[in-house]
């Protein structure tokens, strides 16, 4: 495993462990009845992420583009697993960030600082749409660690495979030199 490889494991790692803690949240908001405490907790929550200090902000977001950078610098060696692989994880990452910016982010704000026009329940509905984001996020980045796994063991399938056919050339000569 290469330094690229590296990066974008640790990345999607770390990145589901952070939508992981979040799950606490969203699984009450998204599979279990919603009560004002449940209602509360979840905006507590989110509103505490909201307005986290920028450095965790600037980290997660740093965290982010590394996997990204590293997913279009695994795409450089551009062979087969490259492509089907890296590609395929890098297309589902994208998705991934797309999801953040475009459902995440919006919904974490109406939570944290609605607007005077908001209401309660568009709160309550933000909070439904953000955990259903986080979820389809959690989805991709174990669509990307799958698709890893999967490139590993196809490369390991075929370092065997080749090992196992370099072996069998050696022992033909010697199989023909007896015959002779």
């Amino acid at each position: 495993m290469g330094f690229r490889h590296a990066a974008a494991l640790s990345s999607v790692c770390f990145l589901l462990g952070v939508l992981f803690i979040s799950f606490n949240a969203d699984y009450r908001i998204l599979y279990q009845s919603m009560t004002d405490k449940t209602i509360d907790d979840a905006i507590r929550y989110y509103t505490t992420f909201y307005n986290a200090p920028k450095v965790v902000q600037n980290l997660l977001h740093g965290v982010l583009a590394v996997g990204l950078l590293s997913f279009v610098a695994k795409l450089h060696k551009w062979d087969e697993s490259a492509m089907f692989f890296d590609g395929s994880s890098l297309g589902v990452y994208v998705f991934g960030i797309m999801l953040y910016t475009t459902v995440v982010i919006p919904g974490i704000r109406t939570v944290a600082v609605p607007l005077e026009s908001e209401t309660r329940e568009d709160q309550v509905e933000a909070l439904r749409v953000l955990a259903a984001g986080n979820t389809l996020i959690i989805l991709c980045l174990g669509l990307v660690l799958a698709l890893q796994a999967g490139q590993e063991w196809a490369r390991r399938s075929e370092a065997k495979l080749l090992a196992e056919a370099v072996a069998a050339e050696k022992e033909a000569p010697k199989e023909t030199a007896k015959t002779k």
